[in-house]
């Protein structure tokens, strides 16, 4: 039973597909690294690193249709060709899309997203670039899933529509072994008339709001003073202890102007004068 360091320095004897032809060059080329031993193990060796791994080619075919690495690995002269693929997460900037929304307003949006291969085989031989062709797609899930929510949604809903384009990416480059981590939208720029216009719609609502709190207060009021009436109604006194209490209030402040009430009916017998 082989371990896996041995089969990481002996070539496979499994290789489908490759003919008669196939192995008689394989062998060749593994009878040259006998013969011109060691000189040829320093050409032969390869050291893949921890978050790396290799996709070993023979003869155009994937070497026991896996990943070898990390460590040590056996790369024959002129019939093995490698790959090398870094499994560490890639952050990938979305650049600036103009986007026309469902309410017919352009705008501006620009993203980033993390993702990272899970199957180095798939990222090398499904794709030819699965790094340019992750970008690309982000690019377009972004200006489709955004054209077709309104501004508003965008301003409001950008988690829940990170989260929706992040779905869509998992599922479209699965089959080339990547796998989305995260999406986030960095920025939405909207025109300067339409900042304006929703600055001047925000401060008529802040307007609008506060009239409706005084008019509140205005009633409130008005019916404080209705219970105060009915109580000096009830009690007359009442209405001398509330002037003298006014005369407190502007001696304390220092007015030297004091206003004295006098009842109507004082003045009715000048009027029939």
């Amino acid at each position: 039973r082989k371990t896996h360091s041995e089969s990481a320095f002996f070539p496979s004897p499994m290789i489908e597909g490759i003919g008669a032809c196939g192995w008689i060059l394989v062998s060749l080329s593994f009878l040259f690294v006998l013969i011109t031993f060691p000189f040829s193990i320093w050409m032969c060796l390869k050291i893949v690193k921890e978050y790396e791994r290799a996709v070993v080619f023979r003869l155009g075919r994937i070497v026991s249709k896996k990943a070898k690495g990390p460590g040590l690995i056996m790369v024959l002269p002129c019939t093995d060709v490698f790959a090398r693929v870094d499994l560490r997460t890639v952050t990938s900037n979305i650049p600036l899309q103009e986007i026309l929304t469902k309410d017919s307003v352009t705008t501006q949006v620009d993203g980033v997203v993390y993702y990272k291969i899970h199957s180095a085989v798939c990222s090398v031989a499904n794709v030819t670039d699965v790094h340019l062709a992750t970008n690309l797609l982000a690019q377009t899930t972004l200006r489709n899933v955004l054209g077709t929510q309104s501004l508003s949604q965008i301003l409001s809903g950008r988690e829940e529509i990170a989260h929706n384009i992040q779905s869509i990416l998992d599922n479209a480059t699965g089959k080339w072994g990547i796998q989305v981590a995260r999406v986030e939208i960095k920025d939405v720029r909207i025109p300067m008339e339409m900042q304006r216009a929703m600055a001047a719609e925000a401060e008529a609502t802040r307007d609008a709001r506060a009239q409706i709190i005084a008019a509140e207060g205005e009633r409130n009021a008005s019916e404080a003073l209705k219970q105060a009436s009915m109580v000096l109604v009830e009690a007359p006194s009442a209405l001398q202890l509330r002037y003298l209490q006014t005369l407190t209030t502007l001696a304390t402040e220092k007015n030297s102007t004091i206003v004295f009430p006098l009842p109507m009916n004082m003045l009715q017998g000048f009027y029939k004068q």
